[in-house]
């Protein structure tokens, strides 16, 4: 059997047999084309490492056993998750899945333009963001801010969640390229470098952050930049992407042979990305960048991304661009929704 990633049909399905519950009922978009926002529960704990269950052990016992919880933190009228620390946050839904269903996580689009690293746990897993088919049981967020302090609230969505059905085969591979031309944007801009000890980002306040408090604009010498051990950049694709209306696709966080950084943090691309039919033509793909151990030079189309590509069970309800959340339609070098444009008025 090929897997296939099942649509906003019949994941909706499977809430509606039990098999995705949740202690709130949904909100309107949660359900995207091919994928479900998972939202924070009412409780954060401030760990002092990031750990995983392992295969004999649950997260509730694993926080239970003391030393690992520094303080617990309640997120119902919102609290700051600073920098550099790690959080651990049940997530309002949990799953029962069918035996031949699995399911795998992804920080959403906004959450990894921010440079807010969140992974899923499930009970006794020895990975981060895989849930084996048949699983039972709760779900958490692990949240590590990186570049900005956040306030979040309980039920914010900082991840999301696909759904895959029968057995593992190799996807549809391909590579994209870097855009670090002076034409990418009207004022030459190729990239945006986060600013250190900066003001904290509110989740809910979409388009209201200058983003001159947080982002440093960078043109690129020559078509060339140099990415710095530590940084974290936004750039962009060379190359417009584009989703069938029959697949999805995810962008690997990082490929060891194309250099020195991770080129991704939230990489799933909804079914209908860039198509005529849902209004995206032309949307490139947006890269979180951070540089690894030695300074790395990018070249203008210098591969730096990879998309693994996947059939879906069945067309989706609405692809992407027809849910009315989508803040990214026909992109090219743009910031998460948290900010006001740039150049800023």
């Amino acid at each position: 059997m090929r897997m296939t990633v099942l649509p906003d049909t019949r994941i909706k399905a499977l809430a509606d047999t039990g098999a995705i519950t949740t202690a709130a009922p949904f909100t309107e978009g949660q359900v995207q084309p091919a994928s479900l926002d998972l939202r924070l529960g009412t409780v954060a704990y401030r760990l002092r490492a990031s750990f995983l269950p392992g295969a004999d052990s649950t997260v509730a016992r694993r926080l239970s056993n003391g030393g690992l919880v520094l303080h617990r933190i309640d997120l119902s009228d919102g609290a700051v998750l600073e920098q550099g620390c790690v959080y651990l946050i049940p997530l309002m839904e949990q799953l029962a899945l069918p035996a031949d269903v699995s399911a795998a996580g992804n920080p959403k689009s906004s959450t990894g333009r921010i440079d807010v690293f969140v992974r899923i746990i499930a009970d006794r897993s020895a990975a981060f963001d895989a849930v084996p088919a048949g699983y039972a049981g709760p779900l958490y967020a692990e949240v590590a801010p990186r570049s900005f302090p956040i306030l979040a609230r309980a039920g914010d969505a900082l991840c999301q969640m696909r759904f895959r059905e029968g057995a593992a085969v190799l996807p549809r591979v391909l590579d994209l390229t870097v855009d670090l031309s002076d034409t990418l944007t009207p004022e030459g801009i190729v990239g945006y470098r986060a600013r250190r000890h900066t003001h904290l980002i509110d989740l809910r306040r979409i388009g209201g952050h200058d983003p001159t408090r947080f982002w440093e604009p960078l043109r690129a010498e020559d078509g060339r930049l140099v990415l710095d051990p530590g940084e974290f950049y936004i750039l962009a694709s060379a190359e417009a992407v584009v989703i069938g209306e029959d697949e999805a696709a995810e962008m690997a966080p990082q490929v060891v042979d194309m250099g020195e950084f991770r080129a991704h943090y939230a990489g799933f691309f909804d079914p209908g990305f860039g198509t005529p039919a849902a209004g995206g033509i032309g949307g490139r793909g947006v890269l979180e960048v951070r540089g690894r151990d030695i300074p790395f030079i990018l070249e203008h189309g210098q591969r730096a991304a990879r998309l693994l590509y996947e059939p879906l069970t069945a067309r989706p309800e609405r692809l992407y661009g027809q849910t009315g959340t989508n803040n990214y339609l026909g992109q090219r070098l743009k910031l998460s929704k948290h900010f006001a444009p740039w150049p800023p008025a």
